[in-house]
């Protein structure tokens, strides 16, 4: 790869990895940290730049990883598409799932696949997770036809 395609690829990674906040973890100083990324492999074609890996994007205290992870953009939006053992972090929330597409121009992440939300030691599972960066409002659906989602949620034992 020329240093020139070098750049491109590093210029449309941090493009794409802004990555989003979950349960209202994003902050601006967030957005503004450097964005960190490794690989085992990268290949950039066309518009499209691929992590093979384990892949991972890091920025702030939130981390995006997956087997696979491309991002592309058409028209000024961006999207990423993550692959096998896909997870999301932040300091408090955990999803998991199979694989995963974030658009960055509608802030909407989805989550498919044996998805496993977690917030401390509660746990929600599902087949499908939609979560929206703007409102912060998600929908979690039962895998399959006619599936359940399911929760396990722990009282606050504080006394507050």
């Amino acid at each position: 790869m020329s240093m020139s395609r070098t750049l491109k690829a590093a210029a449309l990674a941090l493009a794409l990895a802004a990555l989003p906040a979950v349960g209202g973890a994003q902050t601006a100083a967030d957005n503004r940290a450097p964005i960190m990324w490794t690989a085992i492999t990268v290949e950039y074609v066309g518009d499209t730049l691929t992590l093979r890996g384990p892949a991972e994007l890091v920025q702030g205290n939130r981390r995006f990883r997956a087997d696979l992870i491309s991002g592309f953009s058409q028209a000024g939006d961006s999207r990423l598409e993550a692959t096998g053992n896909v997870y999301f972090v932040t300091p408090d929330q955990t999803i998991r799932g199979d694989r995963a597409t974030y658009d960055t121009g509608s802030g909407i992440i989805v989550m498919t696949g044996d998805v496993i939300l977690t917030q401390g030691e509660n746990v929600v599972t599902g087949g499908r997770l939609t979560y929206n960066i703007e409102t912060e409002s998600a929908r979690i659906d039962g895998p399959g036809e006619g599936g359940r989602v399911q929760g396990v949620f722990y009282p606050d034992s504080s006394g507050d």
